[in-house]
């Protein structure tokens, strides 16, 4: 150590410095302390950080604060060490061997942490002070980076060692101006001192803000300092002489076991408060406070006499949270009086019971003193109550390894935080992927997402994110999600949102298809009718209509009488032609035994047959084939087949209809597309049984995890078929399901 010695001449007394960096902790641990000391200083020498700061001094400090929350050997080490991953290849499994896994563990805990210190700077120091930011969003933003910071490390410890390293920041800038200091005190004042807050480090805490409130109102911070007419060391005194008086007083009437103490108010707090409240410097009056926690209820009102007996109390300063409890179940009695010199001390009082669920409740007294609402949330505010129950439990255990274990037990891991390219956090459940990150930031990203980057590296759409990534979306100009997303086993989508959105996709997908395929239909029947400059819409209202979508859908459907739409189109009378009838032409016409209802204009009893290559049912739009020897064979008019004989010999087309008198049922067939899984078949089926339909033919086939399943079956009209399809479409894993 004699080189380490000699070689620091800024460091005044070297071997207090390691006495204090040891204290608490075995002869052993000491000297890897030590030696890990000695191997900074060969790594570090004369570098400096980017704030300017040498790497050496900064790590020193942070050391020092880390043995001030008296946190183990492992936690001093790490803070000494934390700078080497940027200085020496390899440097997690080099501190392994020279110092233990926990040590590096920890190291490489501090380094995930500190790639996040360009994007939050980014973050916060840029969008503060913009005059076109939303305060509700970007709050909302800092409270995710809060999280994030949790949610990164498996170990507490690690956010203990960020805190440190900021704290000695601000101390080197304090000592050393520097434009960097207004940004960074700015960062710290929205994330860091919350998050020493709720952690309950008071101590980094006070200093982080103060500090903070120096390098951005140095103005405001010197004239409270002047207006504090009296040094920290005498408004200690004055606190310690309260305590012991009202100590004396709560003895004399019986209250011997009673927890008092207090602190100064710092410099940040006040000016807090007298901007929240609107107040001048004289109206704050918890300046000084005290807290007074007592075993029973009725102790409490007892201690609150006698601070009233001993001091004026300040009017409209009293508040009763013990009989009136705050929104979040805070209870407490708050007064304030006035001493006989004329300064004013707040007083808290409280049970033990109030006091812990205000310090480690799920109403969380940090929230309240943060200006936050209490949410249902709180699964985040126990763990946060947890942590913060385990930093003063950390004061009663003697064996530093239990509190080591309950500490990596505390990690926040339910929830990950991945980072956009302009700086905004996105918070997504655990095995997310890039495509569920494209739909939560925008519906339109996912929609049109084709790759994705994340750390700058191109990577397959179905990998699963973690914490502190940077992720960056590939996108295409124009298309739409694709249909394996969709599929479980394939894993591309985790959250139901991203789920929801793709299938609400391929929805308006199929419905933009039927309005097509209605749309020409519809223009067909108005080129027949001669009416192609007719208004749709008007059309649309006389056939029943809201509008001409829903005409075009009710003619993709098969739900519209296009005969009827023609005789309206024609400026026919629809009630009338209801009324007549149901036939195509003038000529006599009626419905032939035994052929199902179908009409054959002018021909009577002639054998009929309905063809199995388009399966066609009522209320289709039907053609007559007449063939050799098998009478009339009926086609759909959209028949592929018809349209190939129909072209080869036109003098066999005959005119026909469906009767008035249609009955019986008629086969179809029915075509789905799936992502195979156990079970499919069954849930098809159990439509088919629900709608009473007689299944006559199956035929299933599947291919790389894919279905294509075809079943023929015997409906009594197109509505029944088409709610049908509808219930197959809902199945999970059907991709797509239609009329053959």
């Amino acid at each position: 150590m004699v080189s380490v010695i000699h070689s620091v001449a800024a460091q005044s007394n070297f071997d207090q410095f390691l006495a204090t960096l040891c204290e608490g902790v075995s002869p052993e641990e000491a000297g890897r302390i030590r030696a890990a000391v000695e191997y900074a200083w060969e790594v570090y020498g004369d570098k400096n950080l980017g704030s300017g700061e040498r790497i050496w001094s900064h790590a020193l400090g942070m050391a020092l604060i880390i043995a001030g929350l008296r946190l183990d050997a492992e936690s001093r080490i790490a803070a000494v060490l934390f700078a080497i991953p940027s200085h020496v290849e390899h440097a997690v499994t080099h501190i392994e061997e020279k110092f233990g896994k926990a040590a590096a563990h920890l190291v490489h805990g501090i380094s995930r942490l500190n790639r996040l210190r360009p994007i939050t700077k980014g973050f916060v120091a840029t969008n503060i002070e913009s005059d076109e930011t939303n305060p509700a969003e970007m709050k909302a933003q800092v409270e995710v980076l809060r999280k994030m910071l949790l949610a990164m490390v498996e170990d507490i410890r690690v956010v203990l060692l960020r805190l440190a390293s900021r704290t000695q920041t601000l101390r080197f800038y304090a000592a050393n101006p520097d434009d960097l200091r207004v940004p960074v005190a700015r960062e710290t004042l929205e994330l860091y001192s919350p998050l020493a807050n709720r952690l309950g480090v008071w101590e980094l805490k006070w200093e982080l803000e103060d500090l903070s409130f120096r390098f951005l109102h140095p103005e405001t911070y010197k004239k409270i300092a002047k207006m504090l007419d009296e040094k920290r060391s005498e408004r200690e005194q004055f606190i310690t002489d309260a305590v012991a008086k009202v100590r004396s007083e709560l003895r004399v009437c019986g209250v011997e076991q009673a927890e008092i103490y207090g602190r100064p108010k710092h410099i940040y707090s006040i000016w807090n408060k007298m901007r929240k409240k609107g107040v001048e410097f004289s109206e704050v009056y918890d300046v000084r406070a005290l807290r007074i926690i007592v075993d029973d209820l009725k102790d409490c009102y007892t201690a609150l006499g006698i601070v009233h007996n001993l001091w004026v109390p300040i009017p409209k300063e009293f508040d009763d949270y013990i009989s009136n409890p705050k929104g979040n179940y805070y209870r407490s009695l708050h007064t304030a009086v006035r001493c006989p010199d004329g300064r004013s001390l707040e007083i808290q009082i409280r049970t033990w019971e109030m006091h812990r669920h205000a310090e480690l409740g799920v109403a969380a007294h940090w929230r309240y003193k943060e200006g936050s609402k209490r949410t249902s949330e709180d699964s985040y505010d126990e763990k946060i109550a947890w942590l913060r129950q385990l930093l003063t439990w950390k004061d009663e255990v003697t064996d530093s390894s239990d509190w080591v274990k309950h500490y990596k037990q505390a990690a926040l891991d339910e929830t990950i935080y991945v980072i956009t390219p302009q700086g905004r956090v996105v918070d997504l459940p655990q095995g997310a992927t890039p495509v569920d990150f494209a739909y939560r930031v925008h519906t339109d990203l996912g929609h049109r997402c084709r790759g994705a980057k994340v750390g700058g590296q191109l990577v397959p759409l179905n990998t699963p994110l973690e914490t502190g990534q940077q992720v960056e979306i590939v996108t295409a100009k124009v298309g739409g999600p694709s249909r394996d997303w969709l599929n479980p086993s394939l894993g591309y989508i985790h959250t139901k949102s991203a789920r929801t959105k793709v299938r609400a996709w391929f929805a308006n997908l199929a419905l933009e298809e039927t309005l097509a395929e209605g749309r020409a239909m519809i223009g067909k029947e108005l080129q027949r009718a001669g009416q192609t400059s007719a208004n749709i819409d008007d059309l649309a209202q006389k056939m029943g209509f809201t509008r001409a979508d829903d005409l075009y859908i009710a003619a993709a459907r098969g739900d519209l009488q296009l005969r009827h739409f023609q005789t309206v189109a024609r400026g026919g009378d629809l009630a009338a032609e209801n009324q007549a009838p149901d036939t195509v032409t003038a000529r006599p016409s009626k419905p032939v035994e035994g052929n199902q209802g179908i009409l054959i204009v002018g021909v009577d009893k002639l054998l009929t047959q309905l063809a199995r290559c388009c399966k066609p049912a009522p209320p289709d739009e039907i053609q007559g084939f007449i063939t050799r020897g098998k009478g009339v064979s009926i086609h759909r008019a959209d028949c592929s087949n018809f349209a190939n004989l129909a072209a080869l010999h036109p003098e066999r087309v005959i005119e026909t209809d469906w009767g008035t008198q249609t009955t019986g049922v008629f086969a179809t067939d029915i075509v789905v597309d799936a992502h195979d899984r156990q079970g499919l078949l069954r849930d098809i089926s159990e439509i088919f049984t629900k709608e009473k339909l007689n299944v006559v033919g199956v035929n299933t086939q599947s291919k790389q995890g894919k279905a294509h399943m075809s079943f023929t079956v015997e409906v009594g009209n197109l509505q029944q078929l088409q709610r049908t399809l509808g219930l197959i479409h809902d199945i999970e894993g059907v991709v797509g399901v239609r009329r053959a």
